[in-house]
């Protein structure tokens, strides 16, 4: 299932947010299930299943990471799975990371300061990302260096992950 196109919306990373909930409230408003609740059972099933397929795809790009994600997918490029490394100098970070975690609970000054590193380092993963599609849409499908720029994405992408997964964890009881 493409989400942009269920939306309405031109498949790129970056998006409007404006322009992403309008789409959002008029696809939600065309299949909500209220708006046939009138109608026969499978009217209403079907009504039931789009409306669900409109918030599942909002909810999909409203976030940086799962709409990289979702596009990366459309455009053909490896899955979590499929590439899995890790440049050895994030994992060194990470790793000290991890170790920062357990140092600083309960600290609440502590936990919002690395708090804020990690997100900050998050932000910056996926502005690298929102480069590299960026870059991305200037290629063709036969672009000699297009699969290179998939991989790096994951790669991002990857990273990114963990490092969100640093916040949460720190956020953790």
């Amino acid at each position: 299932m493409d989400h942009f196109e269920r939306l309405g919306l031109p498949r790129r990373f970056s998006i409007d947010a404006a322009a992403l909930e309008r789409a959002y409230l008029a696809g939600s408003r065309a299949v909500h299930p209220d708006y046939h609740a009138a109608g026969s059972d499978a009217d209403l099933a079907v009504s039931t299943e789009a409306s669900a397929a409109v918030n599942e795809a909002y909810a999909a790009l409203r976030d940086p990471f799962t709409r990289a994600d979702h596009l990366l997918g459309l455009l053909g490029g490896p899955t979590a799975g499929e590439h899995k490394q890790l440049p050895p100098a994030f994992l060194a970070e990470m790793l000290e990371a991890r170790e920062q975690v357990e140092e600083v609970r309960g600290s609440p000054e502590a936990v919002a300061r690395l708090g804020a590193e990690f997100s900050e380092r998050y932000n910056g993963l996926m502005d690298q990302v929102g480069h590299l599609f960026a870059r991305l849409d200037a290629t063709t499908a036969d672009d000699a260096g297009r699969a290179n720029l998939l991989a790096q994405v994951r790669g991002l992408l990857n990273a990114a992950k963990y490092a969100r997964g640093l916040v949460r964890d720190l956020h953790a009881d």
